[in-house]
């Protein structure tokens, strides 16, 4: 089995089209189906569905998806691991963030990280905690940011950034914020929701919450980033608990502690591989951030 068969297999797996997969690597389309046709020979097995629009992963596709990904980012850290004893840090820094993360600027820490490290080619995807946490898992991602909503495994391991509560903010004419007082799930039961998608960090938490409490809450009004939450709040529209440092970006708005709700914190982590699978550009990353605490 070829690396470069493990490479062209996962680029028409991502782009569901030989035209398009080969074309982003330079290679024919006739090349790319020949490298294909060897990799299933050898597995004895199709790996693909073909259709006239587009190609979809077969049970053995899927199998074998994960595994070439991971086989890919290993030979990549082994590449840019040389590179480093070497004396030059080289490659790429893949990197994953939450919206609005709390413990870690991301934009500076990269600028500090591209001045050190010029020869680093960064990319950055931002994405809710599970998305992100499967795709360190997965190799897909050196490392990210996100918020903690599940424990470390031997694919995965977290490094603690910082945490605090979670906090309700709601219109300043709302019947909440007249009273004024720390408030209970058993109190918001019957209350409207705006709340991000399933799969964000404080979603997770807040879900988790209110379940552990065994109260039902209505989440009518779900958006995907941070300001359109705010608006829709600041509309007088629903109310949202959020971590408690989001109070800060919407200054009109009331904020009340969320009491009763022991699972109810936020806390922001590092997702990172093992040690042993972390890349250099992600541990130069990591000891740029414990250094500077950008």
């Amino acid at each position: 089995m070829e690396l470069r068969h493990l490479q062209h297999f996962v680029a028409v797996a991502e782009d569901q089209h030989f035209t398009r997969a080969a074309e982003r690597l330079l290679v024919s389309q006739s090349g790319l189906s020949a490298s294909i046709r060897a990799l299933e020979r050898e597995l004895q097995t199709p790996l693909f569905v073909r259709t006239t629009r587009r190609v979809t992963l077969t049970e053995a596709g899927r199998a074998l998806l994960g595994e070439a990904e991971r086989i890919l980012a290993q030979v990549r850290s082994a590449h840019e691991a040389v590179a480093a004893v070497q004396g030059v840090l080289r490659g790429t820094l893949a990197l994953g963030t939450e919206q609005c993360i709390a413990g870690v600027h991301v934009a500076r820490l990269l600028a500090a990280f591209r001045r050190l490290h010029p020869d680093v080619e960064i990319r950055l995807r931002q994405a809710g905690a599970g998305a992100l946490a499967e795709e360190v898992a997965a190799g897909r991602l050196d490392l990210a940011f996100a918020v903690r909503t599940q424990a470390d495994s031997d694919q995965l391991r977290s490094v603690p950034l910082t945490s605090e509560p979670m906090t309700v903010l709601c219109h300043p004419s709302h019947r909440l914020a007249t009273a004024g007082a720390a408030v209970t799930p058993d109190e918001l039961g019957g209350e409207i929701f705006v709340d991000f998608h399933p799969d964000w960090g404080p979603r997770r938490i807040t879900d988790a919450a209110f379940a552990a409490a065994g109260v039902r809450r209505t989440v009518a009004l779900e958006v995907n980033d941070v300001h359109s939450l705010l608006d829709l709040v600041d509309e007088n529209l629903g109310i949202a608990v959020v971590p408690r440092h989001f109070r800060h970006k919407r200054e009109t708005l009331t904020a009340l502690p969320l009491k009763g709700t022991g699972e109810a914190v936020y806390e922001t982590v590092a997702l990172l591989p093992p040690p042993q699978a972390a890349s250099p550009a992600a541990r130069a990353l990591m000891t740029l951030l414990e250094t500077e605490g950008a």
